[in-house]
């Protein structure tokens, strides 16, 4: 069973829900009106850490999985708890300024890499090694 990994799927998914919500609030608060995507610069901010963490999951969550199966329950659960680390910083970052998403859009990525590549080696090791 993989229940480090489904645990993380689930946080996963709440931060994600959490983002969401964020963006309506950030209507609300910056006067956007449904269905704008723009015209205020600090909302803006808010709805592409969104959008952005909604253009990562279709990567990151297929990755956790596999490197779960394939490797191992504990470390792809590890390394779902740093992209989702990472993913929090870019969030504090990028709403106080674009200039400040870096740090951890570079830690979600190398995480979600080492998921899908983690992934991919042993796949690869076990059909050719049987």
């Amino acid at each position: 069973m993989y229940y480090f990994t489904a645990i993380v799927t689930c946080l996963a998914l709440m931060f994600y829900f959490y983002t969401s919500t964020r963006v309506s609030k950030a209507r609300a608060a910056y006067g956007v009106k449904l269905p704008a995507i723009s015209g205020n610069p600090d909302f803006e901010r808010v709805f592409r850490v969104q959008m952005n963490t909604l253009e990562w999951m279709p990567i990151f969550l297929p990755s956790l999985w596999l490197f779960a199966v394939y490797v191992s329950d504990g470390i792809a659960a590890t390394l779902g708890l740093v992209w989702i680390a990472g993913r929090i910083l870019y969030m504090l970052g990028y709403e106080r300024a674009v200039q400040k998403r870096g740090p951890g859009f570079g830690i979600q990525f190398l995480a979600c890499a080492a998921l899908l590549f983690g992934a991919l080696g042993m796949i690869i090791w076990r059909l050719v090694h049987g």
